[in-house]
């Protein structure tokens, strides 16, 4: 007897490089994809535990960088994508999970018909990216307000245009936290297992992700910008350090 197909799924992207047509590390040596993992295991638990059957994977990158227009990654998760709708159906809804040039990749790749959603951590947001294929699309971008990497204002500002396109969107700002996700990591990887469930509806989302999310196309950047202890927590969300400022 076949399988039976999981009832959603969720394709984890790590980051990377600008540039770099080599292919990446193997195993624990990819240190984006290790950084990725607990969040395999907290949402695929979440889902274990909520009796949902929620398939949770990493996608395997053939380069390790962005590379400019050829924009490998995002081909990668395309193909992700249409491997998973041959093997599940048309009808699998899938979140996309994505860190840093991953969350790049993920938002890139949110018209493909699969996908219902895209959570994505520290996300890479070049000014001309385009925003169109996020129309009918849950989005939820996460940021520290202390990132050296990438632009928690860049991803204010594509949070906003994608509402303005027809996306369902909103940011997160995580005080005292960084690119890597390191600092306060219990808190990224709850406010991560709770969107990304929540968003498939395996679990429910914070009130004011909520809120935030039915905002009309016209609402200003900083009124779809919630702040992690003020707006959500800490309670739901508790790290060993406290919330840094």
């Amino acid at each position: 007897m076949a399988p039976r197909p999981p009832s959603a799924a969720v394709l984890v992207l790590h980051g990377g490089r600008e540039t770099g047509t080599e292919p990446p590390p193997a195993g624990l040596l990819n240190l984006p994809g290790t950084r990725m993992r607990p969040f395999v295991r907290a949402v695929a638990r979440a889902a274990r535990e909520a009796g949902d059957d929620i398939l949770v994977t990493q996608v395997r990158y053939a380069h390790r960088g962005w590379n400019g227009a050829r924009a490998d990654p995002f081909h990668d998760a395309v193909a992700a994508l249409d491997a998973l709708r041959e093997e599940a159906g048309e009808e699998l809804p899938v979140v996309l999970l994505g860190h840093s040039m991953g969350a790049r990749a993920a938002l890139r790749a949110a018209g493909h018909p699969l996908v219902r959603g895209v959570v994505g951590l520290a996300p890479w947001c070049p000014p001309g990216d385009p925003v169109t294929q996020l129309a009918g699309r849950d989005v939820v971008l996460v940021h520290s307000n202390r990132d050296r990497m990438t632009s928690p204002q860049a991803t204010q500002s594509l949070t906003a245009r994608a509402r303005r396109a027809g996306a369902r969107s909103c940011m997160v700002t995580v005080r005292g936290g960084d690119h890597a996700m390191i600092r306060r990591a219990a808190a990224w990887h709850r406010l991560t297992t709770a969107l990304v469930t929540g968003l498939l509806g395996s679990g429910s989302l914070p009130d004011r992700v909520g809120e935030a999310l039915a905002l009309p196309p016209t609402a200003e950047a900083t009124e779809g910008t919630l702040d992690l202890d003020l707006d959500l927590g800490p309670g739901p969300f508790p790290d060993r350090t406290g919330a840094p400022r």
